[in-house]
């Protein structure tokens, strides 16, 4: 990579997932995929590259969650920690450590970096008033607390964050601020707390992160932009909690680190261990050389909603402290939707990687695919399982399966599978083809230098695309009858860019790469792009084998009826305010009414109106004009030929100069909407409603 090529090390890290759940799409989106395909390109460059991550095991968030399952924080942390760690393990995320942040280590760590700002006066020490909760006796944490976003108006924001338009928070911004143990208003208490003094830094971060416009995202240098135009507030570094990691001093017992403390220094945590374990210096990679030349490239990838943390607060606690490096880049993506909506745990609306791996085992390239394709690089984007049935049945069965499998037949069926070529060395004899390899390599280079993945995954798929027009070109199932050494060499060119293909697929699709490179009978390991692809002269093929198999219309539709119950379970029927009855009357004031069944001839708007139209309506007695105020919930031409129910005997009037000699029957829900009451078998008109 030409603006990559300066640096001896690299240190990749994926945001550390809270241990309070499973992992869905919309996670791997936005952290995991990309830092996977990118660690895994620049492994195959033979660069020295470490790829840490790491359950984030500490926060409120970790606490609610034991609170509403009746457990305990550890119990809660191990339970998830072992799902998450085998989960991405099972999916292929190829860290060199998956790391978590109960460990000894990780505390220690911690409380040093805490100690080493303490002492050089960093905090500010200041008694605050926090939200307290008199009913449960204790401080609220922020994610203790919910309450009206007073940037979006989300009424389910949260003391630290609003995660529906990423506006970060503190507790006491929020309009109507609730304790989400008692669900009361809580009070506000004193308390005392060490404060990173954010504001003091701005000179400094303006400064820094002026540097990386062109070089970082858009949308994340926007929202950085952004943040320090509205003013950096110092931000507790502490908190009152009886989950996390001690605060290191005397005075402060009882009190936790903020877990944005101490969460992205999981990421050294884990380095740490990871030395331990492989007998390596961990300095190297996170800590300042004496000649700057020398110092690893740190590359975070996250999600947007995390954007303020990895380039405000933790480059902030790394410069404080003074000898650690600052990230070079945060190519942080946006949001993945689901077929249609917000992915949201609360509501059960996702899909579910466990749940993923267990329906669909041996798929894990199929999901890689159709997420690399629609990853949410610079803004939102939605995963459909109709658009992943399409991807896979139209993109990688018809185009890159369907190449390698007619090349590997042939080739068995002509020549038993084996090469055979006048030269010892067997390679591309076609310039044409030499050229446009050279231009995807050149593409998958470019695009994921610039962290644009679903153009650099379109660049792999052209190779296959070029294969599949040379060998349609040429036909050699044609040409092996007329020109058997032309038909040889077309299958011979096709052969080496069948390895090409597996060369560029492997960041994306490893495990199809693996296969493609079984099927090649090529040395079972990764093939680096400065290896020469070629065949030796009598290499005899592995046979023939399916890459990828199509998705059947049944397999979709049960995953959507199969959210669609999820989201009916998740939401619980509303309580629907029904109006009270009437005043009671007799039977003979209710026979004076007469109603009758009908149906709708003719419809149209009344003029200079919004809510009227205007029907002729055969009532069984006759044929007469109706004015009714459905204009809004019905179009004329859609209702023509529906059966209804009139009140045929009601006193004529004249309503927008248009007489009106009757009543149709509609009901009217707690939202107001329309619909009418007719009759559901197919009566005659003029049948009696009794």
């Amino acid at each position: 990579m030409s603006q990559l090529n300066k640096y001896k090390r690299f240190t990749i890290t994926s945001a550390l997932p809270y241990a309070n759940g499973p992992l869905h799409i919309g996670h791997l989106a936005g952290a995991y995929l990309p830092a996977d395909i990118f660690v895994r390109h620049l492994r195959l460059q033979k660069k020295d590259v470490l790829y840490v991550c790491g359950s984030d095991e500490h926060g409120a968030a970790i606490t609610i969650k034991a609170k509403r399952e009746g457990t305990t924080p550890q119990a809660i942390i191990d339970k998830y920690h072992t799902q998450i760690k085998e989960s991405f393990e099972e999916f292929g995320i190829a860290f060199d450590i998956y790391h978590r942040t109960s460990s000894p280590i990780h505390h220690d760590l911690s409380q040093e970096f805490f100690l080493n700002l303490y002492e050089k006066d960093e905090f500010i020490e200041k008694f605050s008033e926090q939200y307290y909760d008199e009913d449960f006796d204790q401080f609220l944490a922020d994610r203790y607390i919910t309450g009206t976003c007073p940037n979006c108006g989300n009424d389910s924001a949260y003391g630290d964050q609003c995660e529906r338009c990423g506006t970060s928070l503190s507790p006491t911004d929020l309009i109507n601020p609730i304790s989400t143990l008692s669900g009361k208003t809580p009070i506000l208490k004193p308390t005392k707390h060490w404060y990173l003094p954010l504001d003091k830094y701005q000179p400094w971060l303006e400064q820094w992160i002026d540097t990386k416009e062109g070089s970082w995202k858009v949308n994340v240098f926007g929202q950085c932009k952004s943040w320090l135009k509205s003013g950096l507030q110092p931000r507790s570094m502490t908190r009152d909690l009886d989950w996390g990691i001690d605060v290191p001093l005397e005075e402060a017992k009882g009190k936790k680190l903020y877990v944005w403390m101490d969460a992205p220094i999981g990421y050294i945590s884990a380095t740490k261990q990871w030395a331990i374990d492989n007998n390596k210096d961990w300095k190297l990679y996170w800590k300042k050389q004496a000649d700057e030349q020398d110092d690893a490239c740190l590359l975070h990838f996250i999600g947007k909603d995390n954007i303020v943390f990895h380039c405000i607060i933790f480059p902030s606690i790394l410069h404080a402290h003074g000898e650690y490096i600052l990230p070079q880049n945060v190519p942080a993506n946006e949001f993945l939707n689901l077929e249609g909506e917000k992915l949201s745990t609360s509501r059960n609306h996702a899909v579910w990687l466990h749940e993923y791996l267990e329906e669909f085992p041996g798929k894990q390239d199929e999901l890689r695919y159709v997420l690399t394709s629609i990853l949410p690089e610079t803004s939102d984007s939605e995963f459909t399982w109709k658009d992943y049935q399409a991807r896979i049945n139209n993109e990688l069965v018809a185009i890159l399966g369907n190449f390698v499998n007619r090349v590997m037949i042939l080739m068995h069926k002509f020549y038993e599978g084996k090469i055979e070529a006048a030269t010892d060395k067997v390679e591309l004899h076609d310039e044409y083809l030499i050229t446009e390899i050279g231009v995807c390599y050149d593409d998958i280079e470019k695009n994921l230098e610039a962290y644009r993945y679903r153009q650099a995954l379109q660049a792999v798929m052209d190779i296959a695309r070029l294969g599949n027009r040379y060998l349609t070109e040429k036909e050699p199932w044609k040409s092996i009858k007329t020109n058997p050494e032309d038909a040889k060499q077309t299958l011979h060119n096709c052969l080496v860019l069948i390895g090409h293909l597996a060369t560029a697929a492997q960041p994306f699709l490893p495990a199809t790469a693996k296969k493609i490179i079984g099927m090649l009978n090529l040395p079972n390991e990764d093939i680096t792009y400065d290896q020469e692809m070629y065949f030796n002269n009598g290499h005899q093929l592995n046979p023939a084998a399916l890459l990828f198999e199509k998705i059947e219309d049944e397999v979709i539709e049960f995953q959507l009826q199969k959210l669609q119950a999820k989201k009916a379970a998740a939401s619980p029927p509303k309580s629907v305010e029904v109006q009270p009855a009437k005043e009671n009357i007799n039977y003979e004031s209710f026979t004076t009414m007469d109603i009758r069944t009908g149906t709708i001839l003719t419809a149209e708007k009344v003029a200079k109106t919004k809510k009227l139209l205007k029907l002729t309506i055969d009532t069984g007695i006759d044929e007469r004009t109706i004015v009714s105020g459905i204009a809004e919930y019905y179009e004329p031409e859609a209702i023509i030929g529906q059966k209804v129910s009139i009140l045929v005997n009601l006193e004529p009037r004249e309503i927008k100069g248009i007489l009106s000699q009757g009543m149709i029957l509609m009901a009217e829900n707690s939202e107001g909407k329309l619909t009418f009451v007719a009759p559901v078998d197919d009566f005659h008109n003029g049948a009696v409603v009794r």
